[in-house]
């Protein structure tokens, strides 16, 4: 189950700018017909950034917020937290930058989550959907 997130307070440009252009890639490859595409597209995407300096967790917290505060009105569906995930690893790229993508899970309830790593470890968006009181297990991290 997904929780709704509220966008918080607007960034600045220079954080929305790239927050928009991801945001756009990301909902593009929610497009995609058949989930193992779109699997495989987000892990193509994610794996550009891979040789970019890893980037502070502030500097990757900042883009998650910019990517909460910059989801299209316009857009009839649901963004997830895949989307917002890969938004941000994206958004991250465009500044020069890389995290990393990992998905997850957990036992009880028995749900799935997608979040960003900073690249020495620290967590981007893992407390959504009560993250912080049943963690979440990472399954699977993009390089």
């Amino acid at each position: 189950m997904t929780q709704m997130i509220h966008a918080p307070l607007r960034p600045s440009w220079r954080s929305r700018l790239p927050a928009h252009v991801a945001l756009a890639a990301a909902v593009a490859v929610k497009a995609i017909p058949g989930n193992a595409r779109r699997f495989r597209a987000r892990l193509v995407l994610c794996r550009i950034a891979r040789r970019l300096p890893p980037a502070e967790h502030r500097d990757v917290q900042q883009t998650y917020e910019a990517v909460l505060a910059c989801q299209p009105p316009w857009w009839r569906g649901q963004i997830d937290c895949k989307e917002r995930a890969l938004a941000t690893v994206l958004a991250t790229a465009l500044t020069g930058r890389r995290c990393q993508l990992v998905l997850g899970a957990r036992a009880v309830p028995a749900q799935y989550h997608a979040w960003v790593m900073t690249p020495d470890g620290e967590p981007v968006g893992n407390d959504e959907a009560g993250g912080l009181d049943h963690p979440w297990t990472p399954v699977y991290t993009t390089p």
